[in-house]
């Protein structure tokens, strides 16, 4: 099974990728509202870019469920609700846009669904290599008292590999969407408080149930984690 963990963006490169990026972030930031009709000839001219370049961009963009083209209408921007947000370029021109704590509160929703079935498994199907990843992110994770920057870092590093660890292929992908709103997240907690309570030993309870292979412990010990930082509101 692949246990690839990374995100890789496909917008592309040059001016491709700039046209693509411009797109999007009106489209976020709702200069582009739902509905807007795109003249493809005006952007063209304001973008300084050849209609080919857009057209592409465009592709991309309707792809990932930003936009679409009718015959009659021709490219428009698509409601919000039917936005790809689990595609990880759209999730990050959302974040990057802003989001609401209803927002982070859907996400939380999603993260008790999956997490905690992902450490049981972790907890049934971990290998070495596995457990030395959690053991990494915990040893960086204690080692941050000081430094909310690299504490951010352990939390994700931890997140990650514990998806990974699951040995689920699904679950391994899912870090694409959980991880990122988890770094804006503790980075808005940290930013709001200026501190908080120090996470490592909630998630060495999780590591340990894994290492010693106890399913339903690390299950558990998987939603009083996410519990604890829904108690921590940013």
């Amino acid at each position: 099974m692949s246990r690839s963990g990374r995100p890789a963006s496909t917008t592309g490169h040059g001016g491709h990728n700039a046209t693509v990026e411009t797109l999007a972030r009106r489209i976020f930031d709702g200069t582009y509202d739902e509905g807007r009709t795109l003249v493809v000839s005006e952007l063209t001219a304001e973008l300084d870019v050849s209609q080919t370049v857009l057209r592409e961009a465009i592709k991309v963009l309707t792809v990932k469920g930003l936009l679409d083209t009718d015959q009659n209408r021709g490219t428009f921007v698509r409601p919000r609700e039917e936005w790809s947000l689990l595609d990880a370029d759209v999730l990050r021109w959302k974040l990057a846009a802003g989001v609401s704590s209803d927002f982070f509160a859907d996400v939380l929703e999603l993260r008790r669904s999956i997490e905690p079935a992902a450490a049981g498994l972790a907890a049934e199907r971990r290998t070495d290599d596995d457990l030395a990843a959690l053991d990494a992110a915990l040893s960086a994770m204690a080692a941050t008292d000081d430094d909310p920057a690299l504490l951010v870092r352990a939390d994700a590093s931890f997140h990650t590999a514990m998806l990974i660890a699951s040995n689920n292929r699904f679950y391994a992908q899912m870090h694409r969407v959980i991880v990122p709103v988890l770094v804006q997240r503790d980075r808005e907690v940290i930013a709001a408080d200026g501190t908080v309570e120090h996470p490592h030993a909630v998630h060495a309870a999780v590591v340990e149930a894994v290492r010693n292979r106890d399913v339903d412990g690390a299950y558990m010990a998987m939603l009083e984690l996410l519990d604890k930082s829904a108690r921590e509101p940013p």
